[in-house]
C-alpha cells in the first residue's frame, strides 16, 4: 500500500525513525542495517516500505534497501517468525550473512538469533533455502533485469498473498509468467495470474 516515504528525519532510535513527509509524521519500524545506513541530522531520507495491518494496529516497517525490504518479506512468511522476530533477525545479522545462512543450512547462525529455537531455524532453511539459491544465481549471472524482475515479482506475489491465492501456487504462477512477459507490470501480473 505505502511502497516507500521520502522526506526529513525529524527523530532516530535505534528501533524506530520519524519521518516529516510534508509536515505529517510517520513513525516507522528499523531493524540497525537500517539505523546505520541512516546519517544524524535533519536530512531528507527515502525508505522503502512494508505496512502490516492487523485488527488492533498498522505498523509500518522501513529499510534503506529494497533487498532487506524482500528479505523481511521472505522472512515473515515462515511460520512462527512476525514483524518483530524479523527486525530482530536483521539487526543481528546483515541481510548477504542470513541469505549465506539459510543457502548453506547453517541453524547455529539462525538460532543464535534471540527468539530463534531449532524448530524456527528448521523451518526457516527449509521453506528459504531454494528461493535464495534462485536469487544467488540471479545475481552471479548478472543479469541486469533482476532488479526490476524480483522487486516487479516481490510485490506481485504480496498482492496476491494478500488476496488469499497460496503463497507457492502465485510464486509458481509469477515465475512462469515473468519467463514470458519480462517487462510486465506489477498490475499486469496480477491480472494474469487471477486469470
Amino acid at each position: 500500500m505505502i511502497a516507500y516515504l521520502q522526506g526529513k528525519l525529524a527523530h532516530k532510535d535505534r528501533t524506530h525513525v520519524i519521518i516529516d513527509v510534508n509536515g505529517v509524521g510517520y513513525e516507522v519500524k528499523i531493524s540497525l542495517q537500517t539505523y546505520d545506513n541512516l546519517a544524524n541530522g535533519n536530512e531528507s531520507i527515502k525508505l522503502f516500505t512494508h505496512l502490516q495491518i492487523k485488527e488492533d494496529s498498522h505498523t509500518l516497517v522501513g529499510f534503506h534497501s529494497m533487498d532487506e525490504k524482500f528479505l523481511f518479506l521472505d522472512l515473515i512468511s515462515v511460520s512462527g517468525i512476525g514483524l518483530s522476530t524479523a527486525l530482530v533477525m536483521l539487526s543481528s545479522f546483515s541481510s548477504g550473512e542470513i541469505r549465506a545462512a539459510i543457502m548453506n543450512e547453517n541453524i547455529g547462525l539462525i538460532q543464535s538469533i534471540k527468539g530463534i529455537g531449532s524448530k524456527t531455524a528448521q523451518r526457516v532453511i527449509l521453506e528459504l533455502k531454494d528461493k535464495c539459491k534462485k536469487d544467488a544465481l540471479f545475481v552471479e549471472a548478472g543479469l541486469a533485469s533482476h532488479d526490476h524482475t524480483y522487486g516487479v515479482k516481490q510485490e506481485a506475489l504480496a498482492a496476491l498473498v494478500t488476496l488469499g491465492i497460496a503463497r507457492g501456487v502465485a510464486e509458481k504462477s509469477l515465475d512462469s509468467l515473468l519467463k514470458s512477459n519480462p517487462d510486465a507490470s506489477i498490475e499486469q501480473l496480477i491480472k494474469l495470474a487471477l486469470r
